[in-house]
């Protein structure tokens, strides 16, 4: 079609001008996937994963081109923003004034879903038979969550009250707690099975202390700056140069963006009188980078590693559900007896997983390369199933 318009045209289907044309066209998208959400009550984030799964369809399957960067190098900038502003939002909950009264439950819903969840995910794989590296690196990573379908979910369905603060909460932490079993899993395996374990060990702390030493870097200066500008337009310039920087930083320091976004956050939320300007700018350009985030995830996925390692995937899915659903009861049960708004079936709702898992996977992979045929396929078909079931997972938990 394009090779038949005539030359005298002044067409130009360059690199920039067609990736202008896919945004454009992901936002409208993303119109018509809020007009389905609204009537057929389906997570709009479910719709938008299917949305860029199909574009990943048309893309391998028909077109027959590999797995790559839709937007020509763009997608990851994005993505990386996208998780930024969502992490930098959950820090904001992480006020002195809210810990006080959920921070108890926080960390114990937390510890007992991680450990629950990674015990129960590790022990059934290796009772099954598979290899101690797949299963304990499957056990760590399955410990992530994805801040940004349950907070979005929680947003969608407007959910006020303690059990949404809580959950925002656990995600809020739940990239610290990720990053630390991983490295120490990591670090386990390579003890056991002779790699440089001390060396995957100095890796966690550099990406965690690290993300906490850039998080107070940008958080302790924006906190003094935040409410000294006048509302409007120099507010929300101040808001995008916080985002822009803790994304840059992060990726050039190698530390963890989501970690060091909600540290930054949850100390302008603390230290600044007027905290809630720079939050409220962000909230108003927070969906437009979500869009990009749901669709080009799906979009980004390699569908021909999607049927291999069936059993295991299978596996998986079960035990990690499995293992969320035991933590979640058992915290509420025997760490939270006298407390009867939170739900017994909490763990459904931190069922969500997507690009922490598959960044740990990739990790794993590279560091046990003899596993990554078998580890990538299970994380990259799990995150589509908890990408599009996770958010009515966490709608039904939100609306019992």
């Amino acid at each position: 079609m394009i090779q038949q318009l005539p030359e005298w045209l002044p067409t130009d289907f360059s690199r920039p001008a067609t990736t202008i044309i896919l945004l454009g066209v992901i936002l409208s998208v993303s119109i018509l996937a809020d007009t389905i959400a609204h009537r057929t009550r389906v997570p709009r984030i479910s719709i938008l994963m299917l949305v860029g799964i199909g574009i990943a369809f048309i893309q391998q399957v028909l077109i027959g081109a590999r797995a790559g960067d839709l937007l020509g190098g763009l997608s990851e900038p994005l993505i990386r923003v996208a998780l930024v502003m969502v992490a930098f939002l959950l820090g904001s909950e992480l006020t002195i004034e809210r810990l006080r009264h959920t921070g108890p439950l926080i960390l114990i819903i937390s510890l007992f879903v991680i450990v629950g969840g990674g015990v129960v995910v590790g022990g059934g794989l290796l009772a099954l038979g598979f290899p101690l590296v797949v299963a304990v690196s499957l056990a760590a990573i399955s410990v992530a969550t994805d801040p940004a379908a349950v907070a979005e979910s929680v947003r969608e369905i407007k959910a006020t009250g303690l059990v949404p603060r809580v959950l925002l909460g656990i995600v809020a932490i739940d990239d610290g707690w990720g990053i630390i079993v991983f490295g120490l899993c990591m670090a386990a395996l390579g003890l056991l099975v002779g790699s440089d374990g001390q060396l995957a060990l100095i890796h966690a702390l550099w990406e965690l202390g690290g993300a906490i030493v850039l998080g107070i870097a940008i958080g302790l200066p924006a906190a003094w700056l935040t409410g000294r500008l006048r509302p409007g337009e120099p507010t929300q310039v101040e808001a995008i140069a916080l985002i822009l920087l803790l994304a840059g930083l992060s990726s050039v320091l190698g530390v963890s963006a989501l970690l060091a976004s909600m540290i930054a956050g949850s100390l302008i939320a603390n230290l600044s009188f007027h905290h809630t300007r720079s939050f409220r700018e962000i909230e108003h350009i927070e969906w437009p980078f979500l869009v990009f985030f749901f669709v080009l995830s799906g979009a980004s996925i390699d569908l021909y590693r999607v049927d291999d390692a069936l059993l295991l995937t299978f596996a998986y899915l079960c035990l990690r559900v499995i293992g969320r659903v035991i933590g979640g009861y058992l915290a509420v049960t025997a760490g939270l007896k006298n407390n009867r708004e939170i739900p017994r079936n909490i763990g459904l709702a931190l069922t969500p997983q997507a690009g922490v898992a598959i960044g740990m996977a990739l990790l794993a992979a590279e560091r046990f390369p003899e596993f990554s045929s078998t580890i990538l396929p299970v994380v990259v078909a799990s995150t589509i199933f908890f990408e599009l079931v996770g958010p009515i997972l966490v709608k039904r938990v939100l609306q019992r």
